[in-house]
């Protein structure tokens, strides 16, 4: 019996492939893992509504399993179709943040009722649409459109001007939980939302230890988790300057390394 009680999964650039699918090796690899008992848990920057139909392929619901969107601002409990957690930001921070990206020049998107608004368009924002599909509603006034709270932000813009804009959020806000999920994203949540917060959260709901999970990703918004894990694993198109930080590299989102980490470490067949 693998030692592993919980596979928990980054899904773009990690588990699908570049065109948003997840390949026939990477599910048949999943199907297995959860027949042996393993928990597989998919945790993403996406909404809520943009991992639903990929965790239902998965059959997630099926072996009582969970998500967690939005980076960890909200935990899924597929089996039942409940939210367990949510933690948002307030009107507030969201209209400070507006204010930050009128300030520097980048885009702002957020969520509400089911669908992404921004007062603008832009390539990372279509993008953000396409991989979401959800509705992008383009509003005359942001602040006027957002009158309560949502889970979570996205700043957006040109890679290389955004890292530099992700140097100011986190000292202008040192109160905010600041990651980057694609290089051209800039993700907001609440202070202590981050994949490694919400998964322990669900661990210990679980009764399992941080040694007995698996975590894989890509990102700067995966590192947490990757840290958090009993064996933390990147696919070999991560972040190049995040390399050192996994104790295993496996092959790439488009080459099934998600199915290579089910035939290494689930299947006991090295045993």
């Amino acid at each position: 019996m693998t030692k592993y009680k919980m596979l928990v999964l980054d899904m773009d650039d990690t588990l699908l492939t570049d065109d948003y699918k997840i390949s026939r090796a990477n599910k048949e690899a999943l199907l297995k893992a959860q027949n042996l008992g393993v928990h597989v848990v998919l945790a993403s920057g996406r909404p809520t509504p943009a991992m639903l139909a990929y965790a239902h392929d998965l059959k997630l619901p099926e072996y009582g399993s969970y998500i967690l969107s939005y980076n960890g601002a909200v935990i899924t409990d597929l089996k039942n179709n409940t939210t367990i957690f949510e933690q948002s930001l307030t009107q507030e921070d969201i209209h400070r943040l507006y204010d930050f990206s009128k300030e520097h020049s980048v885009h702002i998107i957020t969520y509400l009722n089911g669908a992404i608004v921004s007062e603008t368009d832009s390539e990372y924002i279509a993008i953000e649409t396409r991989l979401t599909g959800m509705p992008h509603h383009k509003v005359s006034h942001f602040k006027a459109a957002v009158k309560g709270p949502s889970t979570k932000c996205i700043l957006l813009e040109e890679p290389n001007y955004l890292k530099r804009v992700e140097a100011i959020l986190k000292k202008a806000m040192p109160d905010k939980s600041v990651a980057t999920s694609k290089p051209f994203f800039l993700e907001v949540t609440q202070q202590g939302i981050d994949k490694a917060a919400s998964l322990d959260r669900l661990a210990q709901r679980l009764n399992i230890s941080a040694s007995e999970i698996i975590a894989v990703g890509n990102a700067s918004n995966d590192l947490s988790m990757i840290e958090y894990a009993g064996l933390g694993v990147w696919v070999n198109n991560v972040t190049p300057d995040l390399r050192d930080k996994a104790q295993v590299i496996v092959a790439s989102n488009n080459d099934d390394g998600v199915a290579e980490v089910v035939e290494r470490f689930l299947l006991d067949r090295n045993d």
